[in-house]
Protein backbone atom coordinates (compact mmCIF):
# COMPACT_ATOMS: atom_id res chain seq x y z
CA UNK A 1 0.00 0.00 0.00
CA UNK A 2 1.12 3.58 -0.79
CA UNK A 3 -0.12 6.24 1.74
CA UNK A 4 1.13 9.54 2.21
CA UNK A 5 1.30 11.72 4.87
CA UNK A 6 1.09 16.20 4.73
CA UNK A 7 0.67 17.72 7.62
CA UNK A 8 -0.58 21.26 7.83
CA UNK A 9 0.47 22.27 11.98
CA UNK A 10 -1.79 24.88 13.45
CA UNK A 11 -0.60 26.80 16.84
CA UNK A 12 -3.78 26.64 19.15
CA UNK A 13 -2.53 29.11 22.16
CA UNK A 14 -3.64 32.47 20.76
CA UNK A 15 -0.66 33.57 23.15
CA UNK A 16 2.02 32.13 21.35
CA UNK A 17 3.27 35.43 19.24
CA UNK A 18 6.34 32.99 17.94
CA UNK A 19 6.33 31.41 14.97
CA UNK A 20 5.42 27.46 14.92
CA UNK A 21 7.41 24.86 15.02
CA UNK A 22 8.10 21.60 12.65
CA UNK A 23 7.22 18.15 14.65
CA UNK A 24 9.53 15.60 14.80
CA UNK A 25 8.55 11.92 14.01
CA UNK A 26 9.85 9.42 16.20
CA UNK A 27 7.45 6.80 15.54
CA UNK A 28 4.87 6.58 12.54
CA UNK A 29 3.54 3.30 11.75
CA UNK A 30 1.77 3.38 8.57
CA UNK A 31 -2.11 2.92 8.14
CA UNK A 32 -2.60 -0.89 7.71
CA UNK A 33 -4.71 -0.91 4.58
CA UNK A 34 -7.24 -3.64 4.89
CA UNK A 35 -6.87 -6.43 3.49
CA UNK A 36 -10.82 -6.83 2.69
CA UNK A 37 -10.56 -3.70 1.27
CA UNK A 38 -7.16 -4.47 -1.08
CA UNK A 39 -8.70 -7.49 -2.66
CA UNK A 40 -12.52 -5.79 -3.31
CA UNK A 41 -10.27 -3.42 -5.04
CA UNK A 42 -11.59 -0.60 -2.76
CA UNK A 43 -9.26 2.63 -2.64
CA UNK A 44 -9.86 6.21 -0.68
CA UNK A 45 -8.54 8.88 1.49
CA UNK A 46 -9.35 9.77 4.92
CA UNK A 47 -8.33 13.42 6.53
CA UNK A 48 -7.63 13.30 10.11
CA UNK A 49 -7.26 16.25 12.93
CA UNK A 50 -5.59 14.76 16.06
CA UNK A 51 -3.17 17.30 18.64
CA UNK A 52 0.29 16.64 19.30
CA UNK A 53 1.54 17.10 23.43
CA UNK A 54 4.55 18.64 24.58
CA UNK A 55 5.71 15.08 25.79
CA UNK A 56 5.52 14.03 21.83
CA UNK A 57 2.33 11.87 22.58
CA UNK A 58 -1.12 12.08 20.50
CA UNK A 59 -4.25 13.32 21.78
CA UNK A 60 -8.26 13.91 20.24
CA UNK A 61 -8.04 11.86 17.27
CA UNK A 62 -11.02 12.38 15.20
CA UNK A 63 -11.94 11.39 11.35
CA UNK A 64 -13.10 14.62 9.49
CA UNK A 65 -13.79 12.83 6.19
CA UNK A 66 -13.19 9.16 5.30
CA UNK A 67 -14.37 6.92 1.84
CA UNK A 68 -14.78 4.20 3.61
CA UNK A 69 -15.38 3.19 7.51
CA UNK A 70 -12.64 0.85 7.60
CA UNK A 71 -10.35 3.22 6.39
CA UNK A 72 -11.50 5.38 8.95
CA UNK A 73 -10.69 2.90 11.67
CA UNK A 74 -7.26 2.30 10.21
CA UNK A 75 -6.15 5.76 10.51
CA UNK A 76 -7.12 6.15 14.09
CA UNK A 77 -5.25 2.75 14.80
CA UNK A 78 -2.29 3.78 13.70
CA UNK A 79 -2.33 7.61 14.80
CA UNK A 80 -3.28 6.27 17.99
CA UNK A 81 0.33 5.10 18.03
CA UNK A 82 2.25 8.38 16.91
CA UNK A 83 5.13 9.91 18.78
CA UNK A 84 6.86 13.16 18.01
CA UNK A 85 10.05 14.16 19.56
CA UNK A 86 9.25 16.06 22.88
CA UNK A 87 9.23 19.76 23.53
CA UNK A 88 9.97 22.41 26.40
CA UNK A 89 7.17 24.67 26.76
CA UNK A 90 9.44 28.12 26.90
CA UNK A 91 10.51 30.13 24.22
CA UNK A 92 6.55 30.85 22.89
CA UNK A 93 6.75 27.04 22.08
CA UNK A 94 2.83 25.78 22.85
CA UNK A 95 2.12 22.67 25.11
CA UNK A 96 0.09 21.09 22.47
CA UNK A 97 -0.25 21.81 18.60
CA UNK A 98 -2.76 20.43 16.39
CA UNK A 99 -2.51 18.12 13.18
CA UNK A 100 -4.57 17.98 9.79
CA UNK A 101 -3.15 15.23 8.29
CA UNK A 102 -4.68 13.74 4.32
CA UNK A 103 -4.34 9.76 4.25
CA UNK A 104 -4.18 8.25 1.23
CA UNK A 105 -4.94 4.44 0.76
CA UNK A 106 -3.83 3.16 -2.63
CA UNK A 107 -2.42 0.44 -4.35
CA UNK A 108 1.64 0.21 -4.91
CA UNK A 109 2.98 2.69 -7.55
CA UNK A 110 6.17 0.51 -7.84
CA UNK A 111 4.40 -1.92 -9.44
CA UNK A 112 6.80 -4.22 -12.18
CA UNK A 113 7.10 -1.79 -15.10
CA UNK A 114 4.29 -2.72 -17.63
CA UNK A 115 2.42 -4.44 -15.13
CA UNK A 116 0.13 -5.48 -18.34
CA UNK A 117 2.82 -7.29 -19.81
CA UNK A 118 4.55 -9.29 -16.66
CA UNK A 119 0.79 -10.59 -16.39
CA UNK A 120 0.45 -11.40 -20.28
CA UNK A 121 3.28 -13.18 -20.05
CA UNK A 122 3.33 -15.07 -16.84
CA UNK A 123 2.87 -18.77 -16.95
CA UNK A 124 0.19 -20.64 -14.87
CA UNK A 125 3.26 -22.82 -13.04
CA UNK A 126 4.53 -19.73 -11.74
CA UNK A 127 1.48 -18.81 -9.83
CA UNK A 128 0.66 -22.53 -8.75
CA UNK A 129 4.42 -22.80 -7.78
CA UNK A 130 4.20 -19.38 -5.40
CA UNK A 131 0.79 -20.55 -3.61
CA UNK A 132 2.08 -24.17 -3.25
CA UNK A 133 1.66 -24.22 0.34
CA UNK A 134 -0.82 -21.28 0.52
CA UNK A 135 -4.43 -22.15 1.80
CA UNK A 136 -7.34 -21.45 -0.45
CA UNK A 137 -8.39 -18.32 1.48
CA UNK A 138 -4.82 -16.68 0.76
CA UNK A 139 -4.96 -17.62 -3.18
CA UNK A 140 -6.82 -13.99 -3.64
CA UNK A 141 -3.73 -12.59 -2.44
CA UNK A 142 -0.91 -14.11 -4.41
CA UNK A 143 0.61 -11.38 -6.66
CA UNK A 144 -0.83 -12.56 -9.91
CA UNK A 145 -4.20 -11.16 -8.87
CA UNK A 146 -3.11 -8.61 -6.54
CA UNK A 147 -1.12 -6.58 -9.69
CA UNK A 148 -4.34 -7.56 -11.39
CA UNK A 149 -6.15 -5.60 -9.45
CA UNK A 150 -3.42 -3.10 -9.14
CA UNK A 151 -3.24 -2.45 -13.11
CA UNK A 152 -6.74 -2.20 -12.88
CA UNK A 153 -6.37 0.57 -10.37
CA UNK A 154 -3.83 2.34 -11.31
CA UNK A 155 -3.63 2.29 -15.43
CA UNK A 156 -6.31 3.58 -16.48
CA UNK A 157 -8.40 7.56 -15.75
CA UNK A 158 -11.56 7.05 -14.57
CA UNK A 159 -12.65 8.53 -17.81
CA UNK A 160 -11.26 5.25 -19.31
CA UNK A 161 -12.64 2.96 -16.79
CA UNK A 162 -15.30 3.58 -14.24
CA UNK A 163 -15.05 3.12 -10.23
CA UNK A 164 -17.83 0.94 -10.64
CA UNK A 165 -17.06 -0.72 -13.63
CA UNK A 166 -13.36 -1.57 -11.98
CA UNK A 167 -15.04 -2.93 -8.96
CA UNK A 168 -16.97 -4.95 -10.94
CA UNK A 169 -14.34 -6.64 -12.80
CA UNK A 170 -12.77 -7.04 -9.59
CA UNK A 171 -15.61 -8.48 -7.96
CA UNK A 172 -15.94 -11.06 -11.04
CA UNK A 173 -11.92 -12.02 -10.74
CA UNK A 174 -11.87 -12.64 -7.19
CA UNK A 175 -14.53 -15.35 -7.22
CA UNK A 176 -13.05 -16.80 -10.62
CA UNK A 177 -9.84 -17.32 -8.18
CA UNK A 178 -10.58 -20.83 -7.38
CA UNK A 179 -11.42 -21.77 -11.11
CA UNK A 180 -8.32 -19.86 -12.09
CA UNK A 181 -5.98 -21.86 -9.90
CA UNK A 182 -7.26 -25.46 -10.54
CA UNK A 183 -7.39 -24.88 -14.22
CA UNK A 184 -3.63 -23.68 -13.62
CA UNK A 185 -2.58 -26.96 -11.75
CA UNK A 186 -4.03 -29.00 -14.89
CA UNK A 187 -2.56 -26.41 -16.95
CA UNK A 188 1.04 -25.67 -16.25
CA UNK A 189 1.85 -24.43 -19.11
CA UNK A 190 -0.73 -22.12 -20.19
CA UNK A 191 -1.05 -18.40 -19.95
CA UNK A 192 -2.17 -16.85 -16.65
CA UNK A 193 -3.92 -14.17 -18.29
CA UNK A 194 -6.05 -16.46 -20.56
CA UNK A 195 -7.59 -17.18 -17.73
CA UNK A 196 -8.71 -14.36 -16.28
CA UNK A 197 -12.31 -13.05 -17.24
CA UNK A 198 -12.85 -11.81 -20.87
CA UNK A 199 -13.48 -8.22 -19.74
CA UNK A 200 -10.16 -8.19 -18.12
CA UNK A 201 -7.64 -9.86 -20.79
CA UNK A 202 -9.35 -7.02 -23.03
CA UNK A 203 -7.34 -4.19 -20.69
CA UNK A 204 -4.30 -6.34 -20.66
Amino acid sequence: MRWLLSVLILVLSGEIEAESFFLIPENNPKPIYPVALQRAGITGDVKVRFVVNADGSVSKVSIEQSDHPDLAEATQVAIAQWRFKPWAVEDGRPSEQEVVAPMMFRYDSDLPLHTNQWLNELKCRDLTESIAHAPEQVWLDSAAFHYTRAYLTNAFSTAMLSSERRLDLIAKMNRKVPIIVRQCLNNPNSGFARLLPAEIRQLL
